[in-house]
């Protein structure tokens, strides 16, 4: 049986969000990159740039005490940008000026001064306000942008606060926060697998999808609607998480194969089809 996956929460920051002036990527970026290392995103919040809100949420997320919680939004240099404030009042650890992320966003800015980005590399105050950091964070190198990305490591759950800028988060998490995942993580392990059917009603695959889930129960079923027409073609997606890659592909295989079989018997055709 699989061991129980690590989890995560997510909190995009940011009042452009909920005006629907932008729309959030980030969180959905994360979670196929939280669910590839074989992790589970239990929970995903919106939030407005208010300390107090932030805060709230965060020091819910960490009663709940995933392995991770994952902030984008609100690191910037401005004073709406009010992450790092909101972390500090969760949990208790004020902010300091950090020496490493002080000589991170200065380079940044004596590079961006360099190419004729910005008039001067000088550390104004709002620079220098993103090198203010919680006492005991770890700051992660953005080579995209100014703002650091911050690791906090808290008593049961890794704090990791990234920018809404997606290029920028996308590349500190690739890169600065890969191998402090693989410490925390270890090998884990997820695999996914889609069927094309050539069917258009939903209702029909519904009882089939429900007895092979039952006989699954650590693979992930199910079928993605869209609309009602003769050329629908329903996708039906199976995914599972184990502490190996190689597990996990097991038990989709087993899973798929199930699955075709009864298709076949209920008359309905499928093909698999790449992953997205």
């Amino acid at each position: 049986m699989p061991a129980h996956p690590p989890t995560a929460e997510i909190l995009a920051i940011g009042n452009e969000l909920l005006l629907g002036e932008v729309v959030d990527t980030n969180t959905a970026w994360l979670c196929r990159f939280f669910t590839g290392l074989g992790g589970k995103v239990q929970r995903a919040v919106v939030l407005p740039d208010e300390t107090e809100a932030i805060a709230a949420e965060l020091q819910g997320a960490l009663r709940r005490a995933p392995a991770l919680v994952f902030t984008t939004g609100g690191l910037g240099p401005t004073e709406d940008d009010r992450t790092l404030a909101a972390v500090a009042m969760a949990t208790g650890r004020p902010l300091e000026e950090h020496p490493e992320a002080l000589r991170m966003v200065a380079a940044r800015y004596r590079e961006l001064a360099a190419a004729g980005f910005v008039a001067e590399p000088d550390l104004t105050p709002p620079r220098r306000k993103m090198a203010m950091l919680p006492r005991g964070a770890i700051p992660l190198d953005n080579p995209v942008g100014a703002a650091p990305g911050v690791l906090l490591p808290l008593e049961r759950t890794l704090l990791v606060c990234l920018p809404g800028v997606p290029e920028e988060m996308k590349a500190i998490v690739q890169s600065s926060l890969a191998p402090h995942l693989q410490a925390r993580l270890g090998r884990a392990g997820f695999a996914e697998l889609r069927l094309l059917t050539d069917c258009g009603d939903e209702s029909r695959l519904a009882p089939l999808l429900g007895e092979v889930g039952r006989a699954f129960p650590h693979v992930y079923i199910k079928s993605r609607a869209r609309a009602f027409g003769p050329q629908v073609r329903i996708q039906i997606y199976l995914s599972a998480a184990a502490p190996t890659p190689e597990e996990a592909q097991a038990l989709v295989e087993e899973a798929a194969r199930h699955l075709e079989g009864r298709l076949a018997e209920a008359g309905v055709s499928a093909e698999r089809v790449p992953a997205m």
